[in-house]
């Protein structure tokens, strides 16, 4: 009886062992993954490896074979983007890559005038390798009674090399007029150092610092050399999907042609521009900005404080 019931045993464990054991992940399950991957869809990977491993945790092994593969698939795709784009801008010719955007709208201004008017403004920008070009041109106008109580103009060229990850240089050549605040003419020219505090997706913030040289021809004729120095602050932070908010600033102080004269003879000047961006189509927008321009010795009938508020609209390209 005993041996019946050991030779028994022995034939049923051996039945067990002759079973056929899934050694590998079931047919629709790899199919599922598959036609994932064939999308392309990083974010829909990701979710039918992570259901697939839920549901067959057994076959992990198998599942993490995908995984690493798409991952090697990734960074195949992503190394010969980089290598086009690299290429592409090495080949660009003088007038490619070129971006920008056009403003339009009218603007309220207190300080030496309180009135409304219009104003315009173009920006451009080409971005390389190592370098950037940025070039800018704005205009406001109004006049009141016949009189023209605005007219503001402002052209500007800035190239930047960035030589490190968070550190570049700048240089600046830039021409304002505004013969309210009393000066037909002051031209700019700065050169020095930037450092990108913060480079994210969503926030950027930089600031940039040299010597500057400053020529400014009054509306009384008189026209004065400075040397100077130049502060910037170039802040944009993207609040929502739709929503931006920019804040660019620059100080600018003169001292006299010496040493000895920085009391006597300093006049500092700050531009503080304000934006609030309402992203209304791809390439359409919505503007609403605050400029405050301060001068610390304004010519005589003139005060040190003017402001703009603007309502404009803006169109990329």
């Amino acid at each position: 009886m005993r041996k019946t019931f050991l030779f028994s045993a022995v034939i049923f464990f051996g039945s067990l062992c002759e079973m056929p054991l899934r050694a590998e992940l079931p047919n629709g399950a790899r199919m599922m993954i598959e036609a994932a991957i064939a999308t392309g869809d990083k974010a829909k990977v990701a979710t039918v490896i992570d259901l697939t491993r839920a549901t067959w945790p057994e076959d992990a092994a198998e599942i993490d074979i995908f995984a690493m593969q798409w991952q090697a698939t990734l960074a195949e795709r992503q190394a010969l983007a980089e290598a086009e784009e690299e290429q592409a801008l090495r080949s660009a010719g003088l007038f490619d890559l070129w971006s920008g955007e056009g403003e339009l709208g009218g603007l309220h201004s207190s300080g030496n005038t309180d009135s409304v008017g219009v104003t315009a403004s173009l920006k451009l920008k080409r971005e390389g390798i190592n370098w950037t070009h940025l070039l800018r041109a704005r205009a406001d106008y109004q006049r009141q009674n016949g009189t023209t109580s605005r007219e503001q103009f402002l052209g500007a060229y800035e190239p930047r090399w960035q030589f490190d990850e968070d550190v570049f240089a700048y240089g600046l050549a830039q021409y304002e007029r505004d013969r309210i605040q009393g000066f037909s003419g002051r031209y700019a020219i700065s050169g020095g150092l930037g450092y990108k505090v913060v480079d994210r997706a969503d926030l950027s913030v930089s600031l940039k610092a040299g010597p500057a040289y400053r020529i400014t021809e009054y509306t009384d004729g008189r026209t004065e050399s400075r040397i100077a120095g130049l502060v910037g602050l170039d802040f944009d932070w993207q609040v929502f999907d739709r929503l931006k908010l920019t804040q660019d600033a620059n100080a600018l102080a003169e001292t006299g042609g010496e040493a000895v004269l920085i009391v006597d003879g300093a006049n500092t000047s700050l531009t503080f521009l304000s934006g609030l961006d309402f992203q209304v189509t791809d390439r359409l927008r919505s503007r609403l900005s605050y400029q405050l321009d301060y001068n610390s010795n304004p010519p005589a009938n003139a005060v040190s404080t003017d402001t703009l508020t603007r309502a404009t609209i803006v169109y990329g390209f």
